[in-house]
């Protein structure tokens, strides 16, 4: 995987969903249609709704969720926009802001560039919790501000990685660019090792694949483990 950093690609057409064509199988998880990622036709990435009583999220960004609206609106709109990294602006417009007043909420060391893109409305520098089922973690390594999310559904604990962990063939791989900061993003992975989910949630997956992950402790720890002494290795996935 690599990353445009200077201009963002047009958005494909999709068509329009409803929201139970959204559902994912996971209470309270929906997700959008899915993207390609114009410079890996091996990968689509997609926009979740996390609906819950105090209030909706919107996690990272894709760029043709306005064509969602109704279905977005029939769950109950959102109230804040997270993004995992920065090189989701790329792809995301402020329909989110346009249409339901939600800020933007990125991590610091993201926001200078997204903020090129888009008004930022707040920016995460440490962990952070929303009530008491949403937690923002800042995972540096793949960017300087890439950040997950551990939201309690109630019945499952969803991990949302951005592409910091994304799935390629089903199979859990980081993505180490040449800007990406190898030591930052293996403390990084040691810090997701020891977090409690069962449920894996990334921005992109490959193509007519599954787009999240069930899990347990050992299966968890076990991958990312592999990813861990891949990248300690020298290698990039």
């Amino acid at each position: 995987m690599t990353k445009p950093e200077d201009a963002a690609p047009d958005a494909p057409a999709t068509e329009m969903q409803s929201a139970e064509s959204m559902a994912t199988g996971v209470e309270g998880l929906f997700a959008s249609a899915p993207e390609p990622l114009p410079f890996d036709d091996k990968l689509e990435i997609r926009t979740f709704v996390l609906r819950r009583p105090g209030g909706n999220l919107l996690v990272y960004g894709t760029g043709t969720l306005n064509r969602d609206a109704e279905a977005i609106r029939a769950l109950g709109g959102i109230s804040r926009q997270y993004l995992n990294h920065g090189h989701e602006a790329l792809f995301a417009d402020d329909w989110p802001a346009r249409a339901f007043g939600a800020p933007l909420i990125v991590g610091e060391g993201d926001a200078p560039g997204v903020a090129r893109r888009r008004e930022v409305g707040h920016t995460i520098s440490e962990r952070q919790l929303l009530d008491s089922d949403f937690e923002a973690i800042p995972i540096p390594g793949h960017t300087p501000g890439a950040t997950a999310f551990l939201w309690d559904t109630g019945g499952r604990r969803a991990l949302f990685t951005g592409d910091s962990i994304y799935l390629r063939d089903g199979e859990w791989v980081a993505a180490v660019l040449e800007s990406s900061d190898r030591v930052s993003y293996l403390e990084s992975l040691n810090l997701i090792k020891a977090l409690e989910f069962d449920l894996l949630v990334p921005w992109a997956a490959s193509a007519g694949g599954p787009y999240y992950a069930a899990t347990d402790a050992t299966d968890a720890r076990r991958r990312i483990g592999g990813i861990i002494e891949r990248v300690r290795a020298g290698g990039n996935h």
